[in-house]
């Protein structure tokens, strides 16, 4: 048996069952990212001694009551959740040699419940990009074809669960990172309500905006993954206080009579017809499923791009500020005065997205400016959440289903020098985070070059059990996550 080709959950059977162990599925999977990870450039770190005595201490805990779903499986965690004594570079030269003092809240509740980290992934720098080439430390490379993008910024968790690298993977989505790269290397992406997962210990992006998601084989999975990693956190500001439903237990939930919104704005011009077919298609097996499709319309769609890069660039700025070659992080050498250090750290440490997104985002909040964009900004950013609850309201819908990306993987380079169209990468996910609602990604199909296609499903505020039951149903009656890259499954 090929331990790496299991889903989480049947993993998690086949380790509560003793028909391996976890020091042995830890193994294979390091094993396997020995072999691919040079090519892929998926990890940036990996922590193989740790992982293998976690998986020592997984073996003793299978079987007592302490055992959790998660108990003895490997995981890849995104490069920007701070994890105690173990580097933590958010992709960045600034961070390059970062050694977190403490532990992310997500992070530590996956430990707690049992799960190996195997390392640290790639990712566009401080989680700003569409295709995972920010990265200080290199592009990663889509596994289905190794010149394309897998997405990002959350691409090497992408890459990581495509390639079966991991058993399943963290990654954050502040517009886009979790499901825009789950879409493109054929995996399940899902971004949680903003605030049902603690944003304690991961770097910031922006604030308002940043949540992080798991990134897996199957909707079962993501289930599982969830189910540890929400909860309220009083270490978290923006924690939502709610209790946490049993999301695997809704999994079976009857699709009879569940109405489907399908927004037009989401089906125009900018839709590619491959990616247009696999998603009628996936309509069709929810009809079959006894769900109804429902046209609608969500009219504020058109001022998401617009919006999105005005409040998160401001955000950014204003993070991204403490990283001045004092306190921690990247320090450039010899520096003549306090006004040098600032200027030649910022310029050393930082990249060139990064830095463009610094600039826009202090001129947007600069005297003068702040009313004219980012607090109309913030005013458009209620319009679209308004747009949302209208529609779930008026057609009394379960869930929205609309496509992930526009294209399917594009090639390394192809969009590097024109911002604005890698930015319209994110022009299907972006509301979503705006509003502050669940997602999730899913596999669909392919298109004439053998690169996945996968579409979304919205749901209503804290709503992630009817997004993952729709989800779960959809993979019950189809095939498509299934399907691994050819000659590198």
């Amino acid at each position: 048996m090929d331990a790496t080709t299991l889903t989480l959950a049947q993993a998690a059977q086949a380790l509560n069952a003793r028909e391996i162990s976890a020091q042995e599925l830890t193994r294979a999977y390091l094993e396997r990212i020995e072999a691919l990870n040079p090519a892929l450039n998926a990890f940036i770190t990996l922590d193989a001694e740790r992982a293998m005595e976690a998986a020592a201490a997984a073996d003793t805990r299978l079987g007592q009551a302490s055992a959790t779903p998660l108990t003895g499986i490997p995981l890849a965690i995104k490069d920007l959740f701070c994890t105690q004594n173990l580097r933590t570079t958010c992709g960045s030269a600034m961070l390059a040699n970062f050694l977190p003092p403490y532990e992310s809240t997500v992070t530590a509740r996956l430990k707690a419940a049992g799960a190996v980290v195997l390392g640290k992934t790639n990712m566009d720098e401080f989680a700003m990009g569409s295709s995972n080439e920010t990265s200080f430390f290199g592009p990663v490379r889509n596994p289905w074809a190794y010149d394309r993008t897998p997405g990002g910024s959350s691409g090497g968790s992408a890459t990581a669960m495509a390639a079966g690298l991991c058993a399943g993977a963290l990654g954050t989505d502040t517009g886009g990172s979790i499901r825009q790269p789950a879409a493109m290397t054929g995996i399940t992406g899902l971004k949680p309500t903003y605030g049902r997962v603690s944003r304690f210990g991961m770097i910031a992006f922006a604030s308002s905006l940043d949540q992080a998601g798991p990134m897996t084989r199957t909707v079962e999975d993501a289930a599982l993954l969830l189910q540890e990693m929400a909860g309220f956190d009083p270490k978290d500001a923006t924690s939502i206080n709610e209790p946490v439903p049993d999301y695997h237990a809704a999994l079976g939930r009857d699709l009879k009579g569940l109405r489907i919104g399908m927004p037009a704005e989401y089906f125009g011009e900018g839709l590619g017809q491959e990616s247009r077919t696999a998603i009628e298609a996936a309509m069709e097996v929810y009809r079959s499923l006894g769900a109804h499709i429902h046209p609608i319309s969500l009219p504020m769609t058109r001022h998401a791009i617009p919006t999105y890069y005005i409040i998160a660039p401001a955000e950014a700025s204003s993070n991204l500020a403490r990283y001045d070659g004092i306190r921690f992080g990247h320090r450039c050498a010899d520096p003549k005065d306090l006004k040098d250090l600032y200027c030649r750290t910022r310029a050393e440490g930082f990249g060139a997205e990064v830095k463009r997104r610094i600039m826009l985002g202090t001129y947007v909040l600069s005297s003068g400016y702040y009313d004219a964009y980012y607090r109309k900004a913030q005013q458009v950013r209620r319009l679209i959440a308004e747009d949302f609850s209208r529609a779930f309201r008026e057609h009394d819908l379960g869930v929205i289903l609309t496509p992930t990306a526009p294209e399917t993987a594009f090639k390394l380079g192809e969009k590097n020098a024109d911002p604005v169209s890698m930015y319209l990468s994110d022009i299907y996910t972006i509301n979503v985070n705006l509003a502050g609602l669940p997602g999730i990604s899913l596999p669909c199909g392919f298109d004439a070059k053998g690169l996945p296609i996968g579409f979304q499903l919205i749901g209503r505020p804290l709503d992630e059990a009817t997004i993952l039951a729709t989800g779960h149903a959809y993979q019950l009656a189809t095939q498509w996550h299934k399907a691994r890259p050819e000659g590198k499954s």
